[in-house]
């Protein structure tokens, strides 16, 4: 399994020992890592969507409705931004959404590298925030707040795809 695969895995885990059923998910080639752990992981409810927008109310109405977390799960750049109006109707209502957003490895931001918007804190104020580049529950334990929206930044490096006859696949 790849580091990334490696993180992936881990958060579902995390996610669903914390309570989330739903997910909701906008595939992209950076997300892959997280959209296979999500597709394999049988505890998990998931719903697809190809629009972040959508998803990200699809994922806040299931977590309102349920009172339970529910992540919304984007590729990097413009569409983790697509995430902010539903991430302040979160922060406004008290509703237990976690956006995870796929981003690039620390070393590429900055650089001009295609799709390098900076994810870190991108929700301001309105969610709690970890900046995630291996499985290690510290600063998930310090970003999980109740009562409102979570950001997790997953840094996701290459290979981004399990190898065709890896059982993550």
């Amino acid at each position: 399994m790849t580091d990334s695969n490696a993180l992936a895995t881990w958060l579902v885990d995390e996610l669903v020992s914390r309570g989330m059923t739903d997910a909701v998910l906008s595939p992209g080639s950076r997300n892959a890592p997280l959209s296979f752990a999500l597709a394999n992981d049988e505890r998990v409810r998931l719903h697809t969507r190809i629009d972040e927008r959508t998803a990200g109310f699809l994922a806040l109405g299931l977590a309102r409705a349920s009172r339970r977390p529910v992540a919304v799960v984007t590729t990097s750049g413009t569409a983790a931004a697509n995430l902010h109006p539903v991430v302040l109707e979160a922060a406004h209502a008290g509703v237990p959404l976690v956006a995870v957003t796929a981003d690039r490895p620390a070393r590429l931001r900055g650089t001009g590298a295609n799709q390098t918007t900076d994810q870190v804190r991108l929700f301001g104020d309105a969610a709690s925030f970890a900046d995630l580049t291996s499985p290690s529950a510290d600063p998930l334990d310090a970003a999980w707040l109740p009562g409102g929206p979570i950001h997790l930044n997953c840094q996701l490096d290459e290979p981004l795809v399990p190898k065709p006859d890896s059982p993550e696949r």
